[in-house]
């Protein structure tokens, strides 16, 4: 490229992509250096840790290079199309980072851990009893989607698999859930 008398600053997005896909390692360093900034901090703004960041935007710039003969110039610029598989692989990281889902048969155990107990009762205070009274008034499966959601900050759709129930039943168990303890606390209040 700067062999051609090209300064890596004149050509345009589309070519510098293209050029990624010939494997010239000049093409490869001008397309890193003109979005490294814009991928960085998309990555950053989703993660908040710099190092994990960086991981993130280098395996960008890598998927990038392997789908670079597949972007289509009329869904958007190369700066969009770059950007959502920067923002879409920090989504991917921030959800390989969250805990592992706990088993089904250990979660009975914790809605009885976070509901009422001599210990939590001398412990706590007052709102947080009150909302493990209102948990341990739900249904089963209504606590246990509660707790999940809530506790383990599983989607609908990771509470669905879990449960081995249709996603929509899922929503319907949490949002409920949601709603009966909203309920009771409220009527409690007025009390």
């Amino acid at each position: 490229m700067w062999r051609m008398g090209l300064s890596p600053g004149r050509i345009p997005d589309e070519a510098l992509l293209s050029g990624l896909t010939t494997g010239d390692p000049e093409f490869a360093v001008a397309f890193v250096r003109r979005f490294q900034r814009m991928v960085f901090g998309v990555a950053l703004s989703v993660l908040g840790d710099p190092q994990l960041a960086e991981d993130v935007a280098q395996q960008t710039f890598e998927r990038a290079w392997r789908h670079a003969q597949v972007y289509d110039p009329r869904r958007g610029s190369v700066r969009a199309w770059l950007t959502a598989i920067a923002h879409n692989m920090a989504i991917d990281a921030v959800r390989a980072r969250r805990a592992s889902p706990v088993a089904p048969e250990d979660l009975d155990a914790l809605i009885g851990i976070v509901t009422e107990t001599p210990e939590r009762r001398a412990l706590a205070d007052d709102s947080a009893e009150r909302v493990r009274r209102a948990v341990a008034a739900l249904p089963r499966e209504q606590a246990r989607a509660l707790a999940m959601a809530g506790i383990y900050g599983m989607t609908a759709r990771e509470v669905a698999d879990a449960e081995n129930v249709p996603l929509g039943t899922a929503k319907t168990r949490i949002r409920t859930g949601t709603l009966k303890v909203r309920a009771l606390l409220e009527a409690e209040e007025r009390r």
